[in-house]
């Protein structure tokens, strides 16, 4: 089956979750409203469903090709990006002062996860892009300003992010790339890098590289990294593209998926590049980037399971096999009828549900820091966003993995074979847990930084504001909020624990990161959940409008049931994993592997 849109659920994500109704209601929102979003959002599931996703599958069979040393991409593909481009979709988040829209991030969020379902691999060349603006407009100066962002806002020029070398992984204090300076104040960036999404193609004019290199005196490790501009052609005085770059594609990864986006290793021999903003903070800067990038793999993940999860449900209920369990009748029935066929899909769906909720919290609070003028409030929502990155990009792409492989699973041995789709959506997403940070790194992100750092005060007041939610609960689902309260009470007692064997044996701590981070993004689904739950009731009993009609209202309260039921108790074993898990891990000498 084609993709379909999530368009309701898209809506009730973005009011009760994304707090759209507070992000319009900010100045940076003057001029738009609600009538508008809603516009916006019919017309990008058109074009998802219509012109993106029927790529999909051309690009998996016809995967991105090296020829002579330039990147060939199949011809669906490309005008499929033209037909992005020249509809102004590039530009959708892009600061308006450089031709972009500026719409806020949640708007942005829910449009890129219906591009991400419709072709994971060509929605990374604009999102890397966005990225890349997001990057100059923080850091670079007016001047690189004005010669760069209009075109990567209108989408002719693309961007890329350089930062893994061979020698260099996750551990960046190890970056070689040699930046030497010339007469002319710009640089000669020499050296190569690996993993480079879409670091060469013919789609776009041109291609903005931002590549960390070090100076020739710069200190060892992060603090001697710095970031360049190495477009692929040089820019002229006017505007126009000058010299090619002395910047090469010398090799493609033949990847497990994603075989329509080139990851390349890139040669840089003496290619021109522009210091931006002051040398040795590189990194700093870089981190503009990646924390929006962690925000869109996290909605990839999302994304695929997500179009896995229609697939998987349209084919059972077309496929017929087997009678009813506990029928009279001795007729076969659709596999729908079959409770652990039903099990899968409901876990699918709940699960997808809590992790748009986490994604629109995040974009959210994107929007919040830069629109709110209070600066205690701004800086509230910060810590929130910094808290729920690491988040939703680990648990989004972790189930990413393990719902799309229950999809899977829904079509037995038809799910294996490659003509049925689903088997690409496995293949594709297998790569979000690894993209930008794997999730280990997200996972020591969030014990350290995240919560060690400020004493466990950002998770607890999230915690807090669950409770209220519970509360509330109480009176119309008292077993959901009995549960999400205990859940609450063990993830309270999981954040002392982290803080304390952070404190005390930070290798403790490491051990126990990954079930930190699963038990706490399980939790806030299940808050998320409770109050979508609320929402709904609210709907139900007239007490606020309910657009989206009976039904649908009474799905997310089903949705909620669901995941309480199958999904929030596995927080006590990560919370015991917490507790005292890592001490038998840490106990096995190396010799015993």
């Amino acid at each position: 089956m084609n993709y379909q849109a999530p368009i309701n659920e898209l809506r009730f994500a973005l009011q009760v979750h994304g707090k759209l109704p507070e992000i319009l209601a900010l100045p940076a929102s003057d001029g738009l409203d609600a009538d508008t979003v809603d516009a916006v959002l019919e017309e990008a599931a058109r074009f998802a469903e219509q012109v993106l996703a029927p790529t999909n599958r051309t690009g998996d069979l016809h995967g991105a090709k090296l020829t002579n040393g330039k990147v060939e991409t199949h011809p669906d593909l490309v005008n499929a990006y033209h037909e992005y481009r020249d509809a102004g979709w590039a530009g959708l988040r892009a600061p308006a002062e450089y031709g972009g829209q500026g719409l806020p991030a949640v708007v942005s969020a829910a449009c890129e996860e219906m591009w991400c379902a419709a072709n994971l691999s060509l929605s990374l060349l604009p999102m890397l892009t966005i990225g890349a603006i997001e990057a100059l407009f923080n850091h670079a100066d007016d001047e690189q300003k004005q010669v760069y962002l209009p075109k990567m806002c209108e989408g002719a020029w693309s961007g890329t992010m350089n930062l893994t070398e061979p020698g260099a992984g996750t551990d960046l204090a190890q970056v070689a790339v040699k930046a030497v300076p010339k007469d002319n104040g710009a640089y000669a960036i020499s050296g190569q890098k690996i993993f480079i999404t879409w670091g060469a193609q013919e789609i776009t004019e041109n291609i903005v590289h931002l590549v960390l290199a070090r100076l020739p005196d710069a200190p060892p490790g992060v603090q001697g990294i710095s970031m360049f501009i190495v477009p692929k052609y040089l820019v002229n005085a006017d505007g126009s593209l000058g010299a090619r770059n002395p910047v090469s594609v010398v090799g493609l990864e033949h990847k497990l998926g994603i075989h329509a986006s080139p990851t390349c290793v890139m040669q840089f021999d003496e290619a021109e590049g522009y210091l931006i903003g002051r040398a040795g903070k590189g990194l700093a800067y870089m981190f503009t980037m990646m924390k929006h990038a962690r925000l869109g793999v996290g909605i990839e993940g999302h994304a695929v399971a997500e179009r896995a999860y229609q697939n998987a449900l349209a084919y059972a209920q077309e496929r017929v096999q087997s009678r009813e369990l506990g029928s009279d009748s001795q007729e076969p029935v659709s596999i729908i009828h079959h409770p652990d066929v039903r099990r899968m899909l409901l876990v699918q769906k709940a699960t997808l549900a809590a992790q748009r909720a986490l994604y629109m919290q995040a974009a959210s609070a994107i929007d919040l820091v830069h629109g709110l003028e209070d600066p205690v409030v701004r800086k509230q929502a910060e810590r929130v966003l910094d808290y729920l990155i690491p988040i939703v990009k680990a648990w989004n792409t972790d189930n990413g993995v393990l719902l799309t492989n229950l999809a899977m699973q829904v079509y037995g041995g038809m799910g294996y074979v490659e003509e049925t789709g689903v088997s690409q959506y496995v293949r594709d997403v297998r790569i979000t847990p690894i993209y930008e940070g794997t999730n280990g790194v997200q996972a020591l992100d969030l014990i350290g930084r995240k919560t060690a750092a400020n004493g466990g005060a950002v998770p607890l007041a999230l915690l807090a504001e669950g409770k209220e939610i519970a509360q509330t609960l109480a009176a119309a689902a008292p077993d959901l909020a009995a549960s999400l309260l205990q859940a609450i009470a063990a993830a309270e007692q999981s954040v002392a624990d982290i803080v304390a064997q952070m404190g005390e044996q930070p290798a403790l701590a490491a051990a126990a990161s990954n079930a930190y981070l699963q038990q706490m993004a399980c939790t806030l689904g299940a808050i998320a959940l409770a109050r979508g739950w609320l929402a709904a009731a609210d709907a139900l009993a007239g007490r606020t409008d309910a657009p989206l009609g009976e039904a649908f209202y009474r799905a997310q309260q089903h949705t909620a049931q669901v995941y309480f039921a199958y999904v929030l108790p596995q927080v006590h074993t990560f919370a015991a994993q917490v507790h005292s898990g890592g001490e038998a891990l840490l106990a096995v000498p190396f010799e015993a592997y």
